[in-house]
């Protein structure tokens, strides 16, 4: 029997000056803050489908049982400690069986349509990327069977070189790893991207 996939969105807490905060130096803290709530509830809002389960993994993990604050329909997790690759990891390693998708809460463009492609990709792949037009990405994902893989190891986050990073530790395994290219997205990182993200709205 197919197991159901696992969408996993990755979060902060929406705390003023703690969000965005790169973004924040050119826009603005106040708007880097607004931009990232009202993302975060947009993404959330979009995305929960009752073809996957959806999580929402939190940090700092003190954040979790936090009432009021968290979009509806999503389990919540604790992201744990370590870098960005080790909090990605933790919930490939600990979620129930099925293929796990995970996500970031910054990037608008993501649809309904882009997650059933990557569900659909982990069938026949063990791994499916997002890129991004920045040099990272938007989405990473893993079947999970017969084996979860670290493909993180050396990922130099916030560069142009995170995918290929990526990449080049999941090829490196000793394993035959599959990997399945999505769409490429747009995350908002700048001020630039910001501009062109408020003349979507």
């Amino acid at each position: 029997m197919k197991k159901m996939g696992h969408l996993v969105l990755m979060v902060k807490e929406p705390r003023m000056g703690r969000v965005k905060t790169r973004l924040a130096d050119e826009i603005g803290v106040i708007n880097a803050w607004r931009f990232f709530k009202l993302n975060v509830a947009r993404t959330a809002n979009t995305l929960r489908d009752k073809r996957w389960h959806c999580w929402l993994s939190i940090t700092p993990d003190t954040a979790t049982n936090e009432r009021g604050i968290w979009p509806r329909g999503w389990k919540r997790i604790k992201q744990g400690n370590g870098d960005l690759g080790m909090r990605m990891l933790a919930p490939m390693k600990s979620l129930p069986p099925g293929p796990v998708v995970i996500i970031g809460s910054d990037v608008p463009g993501i649809t309904k349509a882009h997650i059933n492609t990557a569900f659909r990709a982990l069938g026949a792949n063990d791994m499916a990327i997002g890129p991004a037009t920045d040099g990272g990405y938007w989405l990473v994902g893993q079947r999970r069977r017969p084996i979860t893989i670290n493909p993180f190891k050396n990922a130099r986050w916030s560069t142009p070189h995170a995918l290929d990073d990526t990449l080049a530790d999941a090829l490196a395994s000793p394993r035959r790893i599959r990997i399945s290219l999505l769409d490429i997205l747009s995350d908002v990182d700048t001020a630039k991207d910001y501009a062109e993200w408020k003349k979507k709205r």
